[in-house]
């Protein structure tokens, strides 16, 4: 069936912004207007609408709703947080900067301390960075989703990182200021004003914080953001809260979610960095002129749209074959691809080969506080060649991810090996204008791989690890799109593994079927036991005990819509979804 045309209407970039326009939701969960039609869209158009999206990101308000990231307040609070951070630097004895978060704000808060960790470390300075993710390391390579409920653990682990310090600087990540986890690590902060500064990343506005009360807590999220609000009146407390639009899949907080936090974190700190090693004043312009550096990368990004299309149509059909998508990365680059495919699996339900990173150095390179986290994690290139180069296939893809700063010779060899077993290789990589000291390698590249996207920058920088994570976000969820894992552009597919996801899930059914809350919670609840009628232990069980029951329950979701809209059973519904896999055609029989 011929997949039908898209064009971006400026109405559609700002309809969400209406206060009449879902209310109900706050602006992370609501669906974006611009791709309604994901799920039947090409790989031209979806590359299309992920660009639209993204573009959301840098967009001036249209009125007076929403703070947006070019505002005057967020630029001002950018640059007191940026102070902060400069004032560290100058006087690290005692001192610390957390960056903490779940999920995708967990491991953007892993790279972006490990980068500038790196940075003191050439400067011969003391390393004054730290990050906790929920889970633990684990949780950078694998979703780890229960502990994000858990307030007291993350207290503790902020309590033991910072244990003996004086002055610390926390900057903790809730995309949609949800995460208990997070919450209970402000709580502390708050609790604790002689030592701590808190500063809260997120993208709602604070009376959309979650009000939920936190398990084995007296407080809600909103409560601690409401806490902090009045000490930030006394710059005692900062809130970086702009809102950057709905996500291109509802509520997938990896891709814009993951790209503002990782431009206002880098922002923040390389302004701090420019003011301690270079005396450069930090100033709402200065930062302003940061945040554009990273709307340019955007730019440079998507101007290979239609190289970036081919990608996504290829790794589409991968999927779609039973085949694979592996990246393999060097540096930063191959931390993001490491990244992008831990992400895959609790959005689009996908299996955990499905789509695989891999890194030159493995746990050297990417230098986590655990170090190696056993034979189920291996990440390096050596694991790559030994657990998958042999069987891989023609049905199969593999992404080389590269800076001609990296050792391109290496890039050629790893290629050749892949090149025996598929042809289906393709390399994305970054070069420095004018830079031709890698040529000859890289024309043997070139003839290796089927594709070769090129980045030219016009100075080395770090906007091509930016650049780097928008493609690989296009291209595992535009793969995903084109297997039928979304339905129009939910996740329809994702695990219900902690409260926010059970709540997601709940609202999604009700949005799709028309049916009320409770009649979609028990069939939600009636996928995940795997039973046709619920019984009395599992009605009187509260959510943390059916989010674990979840974990072990496949596609619960798809079968709670299909047996709302055709009032079946279970095996029926799984049934129908044998025989049509790809959800939204599954629901149009049920429809029909």
């Amino acid at each position: 069936m011929a997949r039908p045309a898209w064009t971006c209407s400026p109405s559609a970039m700002t309809e969400w912004e209406s206060p009449d326009y879902e209310p109900a939701l706050p602006v992370s969960e609501k669906s974006n207007p611009l791709t309604r039609d994901m799920d039947r869209a090409s790989a031209k158009c979806i590359v299309r609408m992920l660009q639209a999206c993204d573009a959301q990101m840098f967009q001036g308000g249209t009125g007076t709703t929403y703070q947006r990231l070019l505002s005057e307040p967020v630029l001002e609070a950018l640059t007191e947080v940026a102070k902060k951070v400069e004032h560290i630097l100058k006087r690290p004895r005692d001192s610390l900067v957390v960056l903490s978060g779940c999920g995708t704000s967990g491991r953007l808060a892993f790279l972006v301390a490990s980068t500038f960790n790196r940075a003191l470390k050439e400067l011969d300075h003391s390393l004054v960075y730290s990050y906790i993710i929920a889970g633990g390391d684990r949780a950078l390579l694998s979703s780890q989703e229960a502990p994000e409920d858990d307030a007291q653990l993350g207290a503790l682990s902020l309590q033991k990182v910072c244990e003996g310090q004086k002055s610390v600087l926390f900057i903790g990540i809730s995309c949609g200021l949800s995460a208990p986890f997070v919450a209970g690590q402000l709580d502390f902060c708050l609790q604790h004003p002689e030592v701590f500064t808190p500063v809260l990343v997120g993208f709602n506005p604070t009376h959309q914080a979650r009000d939920e009360r936190i398990r084995g807590c007296s407080f809600t999220f909103r409560s601690v953001v409401r806490r902090m609000e009045e000490l930030a009146k006394r710059r005692g407390a900062f809130l970086l809260n702009p809102a950057v639009g709905p996500e291109a899949v509802s509520g997938s907080s990896r891709m814009k979610g993951g790209s503002s936090t990782k431009i206002l974190l880098e922002v923040v700190l390389s302004a701090a960095h420019a003011a301690a090693f270079a005396d450069t004043p930090i100033t709402p312009t200065g930062v302003r002129q940061h945040i554009r550096a990273h709307e340019e990368a955007l730019e440079i990004t998507y101007a290979q749209a239609e190289g970036i299309g081919a990608l996504l149509e290829a790794a589409g059909q991968s999927l779609r074959r039973g085949g694979r998508l592996c990246y393999l990365g060097w540096g930063p680059l191959g931390t993001l691809g490491l990244m992008d495919a831990s992400e895959c699996v609790p959005t689009f339900g996908a299996g955990c080969e499905d789509v695989r990173g891999f890194i030159s150095g493995g746990y050297t390179a990417l230098n986590n506080n655990e170090g190696p986290l056993g034979p189920d994690f291996g990440i390096g290139h050596e694991d790559f060649l030994r657990q998958v180069l042999p069987s891989l296939s023609d049905r199969d893809i593999v992404l080389l991810l590269y800076t001609h700063a990296d050792r391109v010779g290496q890039v050629a060899e790893l290629a050749r090996a892949v090149r025996e077993k598929t042809s289906n290789v393709h390399a994305v990589y970054h070069q420095v204008n004018g830079h031709a000291a890698a040529a000859v390698q890289q024309d043997d590249i070139n003839r290796l791989c089927l594709s070769s996207l090129k980045f030219t920058w016009p100075s080395p920088t770090a906007q091509w690890e930016l650049s780097t994570k928008l493609l690989l976000n296009a291209v595992s969820t535009g793969a995903h799109v084109l297997k039928g894992k979304i339905f129009q552009n939910h996740m329809v597919d994702v695990q219900v593994t902690n409260s926010k996801l059970y709540r997601r899930a709940t609202r999604l059914l009700q949005k799709l079927s028309g049916c009320p809350e409770s009649r979609c919670e028990e069939a939600l609840l009636k996928a995940v036991y795997r039973v046709d009628e619920l019984t009395a232990d599992i009605t009187s069980s509260d959510i943390s005990e059916h989010t674990q029951a979840a974990r072990s329950a496949t596609k619960a979701v798809p079968l709670a819509l299909i047996c709302l809209l055709s009032d079946c059973s279970l095996l029926e519904a799984a049934t129908r979804l044998q025989r049509e896999p790809v959800v939204r055609e599954a629901v149009e029989v049920c429809l029909s």
